[in-house]
């Protein structure tokens, strides 16, 4: 090797690791925003399930099932992506991946229409503050990523705020448990199943498709269908479910594909303070002081975690700065 070749090689190696790392940069930006963008439609989404609390909450959930899938088979047809769903059907182990996510959020979905019609948003709320950490935890377990000492803290700190609800309550915040570990879970298997986002959600979607069709055909045939006989802007909400389902559900498996765990929790702070303050100032239900014991240990530890994420996100950033 002659000595300008001897020159030449650092610096390809520089100029290419330059190259790599802005291109995470560039994808983990992205990322961010779809994340910002799929939490701030579901901090306002109890809107809409407010609006249609009237209906029950299965037939809301068909109906986002059905439009859902509407959207998504013609988003499917425009970018020629079928084939894709063909070819995903040869595969047993993912396809066992994507019926468990489909499970998952097709709980999810029910769960929050269940508490926006019977006035428990602020449970829901909480549900989604836990959610972070949860998804901290799962990464701890699941995708070997360690916890650090302060992120520790902040999950045992949650654990106690729960832990001290229940206590007050006589029982465990149901809804918010459910809500927190079954999203959690859901990103977590999404982040592991090689699919891109449209397909991954088409074929959820799909899955989800007989049971909703022999739902709506039974409350059909006995009359107890509300879309038709409640008004027309009862069936014109209940027509949008799709649109209100499967945009954020887009971007946020978006964002679960470009962003660790750790930041999608970051991220989602967004969803339950709108929601948080929907309950209290729109929907008018009431804030205990054992509900305020329990936000504010809960709260802390979102502090605690958020002020360790950006600590460590900054050292990360001096390191690769001065690696370059």
């Amino acid at each position: 090797m002659t000595r300008q070749s001897q020159h030449t090689a650092p610096r390809e190696t520089a100029a290419g690791s330059a190259a790599l790392e802005s291109s995470h940069s560039r994808d983990a930006a992205v990322g961010v925003l779809y994340g910002a963008a799929s939490y701030a439609w579901w901090g306002l989404v109890p809107i809409y399930f407010k609006a249609v609390a009237h209906v029950p909450a299965l037939e809301v959930l068909a109906f986002r099932v059905m439009g859902a899938v509407v959207l998504l088979g013609l988003l499917m047809a425009a970018y020629r992506r079928w084939p894709e769903v063909r070819g995903l059907l040869m595969h047993r182990r993912t396809m066992l991946a994507l019926f468990a996510t489909t499970v998952l959020i097709a709980t999810n979905w029910l769960t929050f229409i269940w508490s926006v019609a019977h006035n428990v948003v602020m449970q829901a709320s909480l549900g989604y503050f836990i959610n972070p950490l949860v998804n901290v935890l799962l990464g701890f377990v699941f995708l070997g990523e360690r916890l650090r000492r302060w992120q520790t803290v902040s999950v045992i700190l949650a654990t106690a705020g729960v832990s001290y609800l229940t206590w007050a309550h006589g029982g465990p915040p149901g809804i918010a448990l459910i809500l927190a570990f079954s999203f959690g879970l859901y990103g977590l298997l999404r982040k592991t199943v090689r699919v891109d986002a449209l397909v991954g959600l088409t074929v959820e979607t799909c899955l989800l498709t007989p049971i909703a069709l022999g739902y709506l055909a039974a409350v059909a045939w006995s009359g107890t269908m509300a879309f038709g006989h409640e008004g027309t802007g009862t069936d014109i909400l209940l027509l949008s479910a799709g649109i209100i389902t499967a945009v954020p559900l887009l971007w946020f498996t978006n964002a679960a594909r470009r962003l660790r765990l750790a930041t999608i929790g970051f991220l989602q702070y967004i969803a339950p303070t709108m929601q948080f303050l929907l309950a209290v100032l729109a929907f008018g239900e009431p804030f205990t002081h054992d509900q305020l014991i329990s936000f504010a240990l809960i709260w802390s530890a979102l502090a605690i975690y958020s002020a360790d994420t950006l600590a460590w996100s900054r050292k990360l950033s001096r390191l690769r700065k001065s690696a370059t």
